[in-house]
């Protein structure tokens, strides 16, 4: 059965034992004596389960998002350097937001 980070998290120790000693891996040896916080990254490489969670961004275009932020801190150097501080304000406020927007779209 194929298992997901996030079922054998909430599993009990017990639970993980149990599936661990079906598995035939070195990275499981032992798994009997082992806590859960080295039993789980164990039985993930055992299994081939990614520990890390893949966001994705849905509804925008990141990409073109990203691209004026650079711009924006092209500007906001500029700024910095002119010592434009009603512009560099906005242009802070402006790339603040769009990042927001970003994160806000991350599922």
């Amino acid at each position: 059965m194929g298992y997901t980070y996030e079922q054998l998290h909430a599993m009990t120790v017990a639970q993980l034992r149990e599936i661990a000693q079906g598995v035939d891996n070195e990275a499981v040896k032992g798994a009997t004596t082992m806590h859960k916080e080295k039993l789980l990254p164990a039985l993930c490489t055992a299994l081939g389960i990614d520990m890390h969670v893949h966001h994705h961004v849905v509804g925008l275009d990141k990409a073109k998002i990203k691209a004026e932020i650079r711009a924006l801190k092209a500007q906001r150097t500029e700024a910095i350097g002119k010592k434009d501080y009603t512009t560099l304000k906005t242009v802070r406020k402006k790339i603040h937001d769009l990042k927001r927007t970003i994160r806000k779209a991350t599922v």
